[in-house]
């Protein structure tokens, strides 16, 4: 008797090569603007609002504090956004998009729409819900199971 996992049957080889696949998609298209996919979900949390600090934005896009720093320094580098004290709390850091991503925003969310829609060409407006309400689901379960260990 076998214990063989297979590829097709793995959930955790089957979700991450969906996602090195979106990111592949998603890098080509955003490349043009001089954005890299790991600063991506960033800039989707400060598009939806700025000014968070650092430990909110590593909070919201699920990374470690050193990869965020490291992120930012490269982000403020490339102009895309400017880090400030916060004014009632020094030791904290606020995180701003700078107009150069502002102006490059509406062009960034069509890129990720448009690999959203490669993907799930052929789905159903249902099943793409359907998919989306599952994967939430997966992903409370495991943020569940991981904030219960000590």
């Amino acid at each position: 008797m076998t214990d063989a996992l297979f590829r097709q049957e793995s959930l955790g080889y089957q979700v991450n090569h969906l996602a090195r696949l979106l990111a592949q998609a998603l890098a080509a298209r955003i490349a043009p603007y001089g954005v890299v996919p790991g600063q991506f979900a960033q800039l989707l949390a400060l598009f939806e609002q700025d000014g968070l600090t650092q430990r909110e934005l590593c909070d919201q896009v699920r990374i470690e504090q050193a990869t965020m720093a490291k992120t930012l320094q490269r982000m403020q580098r490339d102009g895309l956004v400017r880090c400030v004290p916060d004014p009632d709390d020094k030791r904290r850091i606020r995180v701003y998009l700078t107009d150069q991503a502002r102006a490059i925003e509406h062009d960034l969310t069509a890129a990720a729409r448009s690999v959203n829609a490669s993907a799930t060409n052929g789905l159903t407006a249902a099943e793409t819900a359907a998919y989306l309400k599952l994967t939430a689901r997966l992903i409370h379960n495991l943020e569940a199971e991981w904030s219960e260990r000590p």
